[in-house]
């Protein structure tokens, strides 16, 4: 059960032994003030140092802090699903443990939080890392704004607070914890942004590199597909479908057209070769077409049966009248 005045925070850990300290005594003292009860939940994705055994250390001696580790590595996205699971705050926090993200920040996400935002994501507006990470990101973030439609300055930025609500509606997997306001926003929640203080790196090494990025570009992807066509897939299939469908029945009527008009003497004949080559361009052409309907056919099926389990729509509140 959500826990009005509970705020949680979510943080995954990848070999950040050196960090964890200094990260919980900057977490406690930002919290302070906050006037709400926190709980923190660490999410050891498959370190090789000793950051398990710091985190069972505090575990042990803060009723507050509780951690969750994997066997192996499983990636962010993985982490933070984990993390989510074991939340009970009406409010969620996600930060990174190498002290880039600064606590000092979480008040203010959490005023923005009340004044009516669902999902706050920060905006590392300048960046202490080196050129070639920002300018990728950059180039990543404007794209990622331009094909969801949601206007974010930093999609990457692992330090975002969330209401219960939306961590309900939103599964994640692959790659797509950068991707949680596009998916949020096409639920309707309101989605916004807040410029934090970025920090460079006091220990250890980034765990990103080029891989990341193509990976959010394919992920990137399905998110635009799920958002835009996830309750009627064959608005999508069958538009794409059309295409090769309508050449190949232009190239076949080309081809009626050349062998009735040489048939009556007004046209010379194409060749035999060229005949063959465009019935071929055709026939794949109406294949494909076909193919693509019959894939948002049975996507449709499928959307059907899952209907249930897979609501199209999400619930802000309800009303009724009561009995006196």
């Amino acid at each position: 059960m959500t826990e009005p005045d509970l705020v949680s925070l979510v943080i995954p850990v990848c070999n950040e032994e050196e960090s964890l300290p200094a990260l919980v005594a900057e977490i406690d003292s930002a919290t302070r003030a906050v006037g709400r009860r926190i709980e923190i939940v660490f999410v050891d994705d498959g370190s090789r140092d000793r950051s398990w055994s710091v985190i069972e250390g505090f575990a042990n001696n803060d009723s507050r802090i509780r951690g969750i580790r994997f066997r192996r590595n499983f990636g962010k996205a993985a982490a933070l699903a984990a993390g989510f699971a074991e939340t009970r705050g009406s409010v969620v926090l996600t930060l990174d443990a190498d002290l880039q993200d600064d606590p000092r920040e979480i008040p203010r996400f959490l005023e923005a939080i009340n004044g009516g935002l669902d999902v706050v994501s920060g905006w590392k507006k300048i960046r202490h890392d080196p050129w070639h990470k920002v300018f990728p990101s950059r180039v990543f973030n404007a794209l990622v704004s331009r094909i969801s439609g949601v206007p974010l300055h930093d999609h990457n930025c692992g330090f975002k607070a969330y209401r219960a609500q939306v961590l309900d509606e939103v599964r994640l997997y692959g790659e797509r914890h950068r991707f949680v306001p596009v998916l949020a926003d096409a639920r309707g929640f309101l989605v916004g942004e807040l410029v934090i203080q970025h920090r460079a790196r006091q220990f250890g090494r980034s765990k990103y590199g080029v891989r990341r990025f193509v990976k959010g570009f394919f992920d990137l992807i399905s998110v635009r597909f799920l958002t835009a066509f996830r309750g009627r897939p064959q608005h999508f299939l069958g538009s794409v479908g059309l295409v090769p469908l309508t050449a190949g029945l232009l190239i076949l009527l080309v081809v009626f057209a050349d062998s009735l008009l040489a048939a009556i003497g007004l046209i010379t004949p194409m060749s035999g070769f060229a005949i063959v080559l465009l019935s071929l361009f055709a026939l794949a052409g109406i294949l494909g077409g076909v193919l693509f309907i019959v894939a948002g056919l049975l996507a449709e099926l499928i959307v059907e049966r899952s209907h249930e389990q897979m609501h199209p729509y999400s619930i802000a509140a309800t009303t009724r009248k009561t009995d006196p």
